[in-house]
């Protein structure tokens, strides 16, 4: 699923309920300009290649990858609903995990407003919610 033109500013926050199937592997979620300039790449990882209950995290900038970040706290589960919070400001994105947990990952494009989003693999978008 892409939705193009939403506005997701600076403050917002993105409330995103998402339910991974029984059989998911991984899915992700990108926010950004366009699918060459992605601010925040969120992968939660069941079992991808060599992965196995991890989150990457990465960006992308004119078509090129960074660095991936790796986070081991993992509180997902194949085939079980959950809801989870992004806001951001120029510097960092602050993720809210299901379990209450929170991660960071660097706002390497470094804009105040996104209107780009994207979610892809093994997992069915239940809702979505900016306030």
């Amino acid at each position: 699923m892409k939705v193009k033109n939403m506005s997701f500013k600076e403050g917002a926050e993105l409330k995103i309920r998402i339910k991974p199937k029984d059989d998911c592997n991984s899915f992700a979620i990108n926010i950004g300009h366009d699918d060459e300039n992605i601010a925040m790449h969120f992968n939660p990882r069941f079992e991808c290649g060599c992965d196995t209950n991890v989150i990457v995290f990465n960006s992308l900038s004119g078509g090129c990858w960074g660095d991936e970040h790796r986070e081991g706290v993992f509180p997902f589960s194949r085939g079980e609903e959950c809801k989870f919070y992004i806001n951001f400001n120029n510097e960092q994105f602050y993720i809210k995990l299901p379990d209450g947990s929170m991660v960071n990952f660097p706002n390497r494009l470094g804009d105040v407003k996104y209107k780009y989003f994207d979610v892809s693999g093994d997992a069915r978008i239940v809702g979505i919610k900016i306030k």
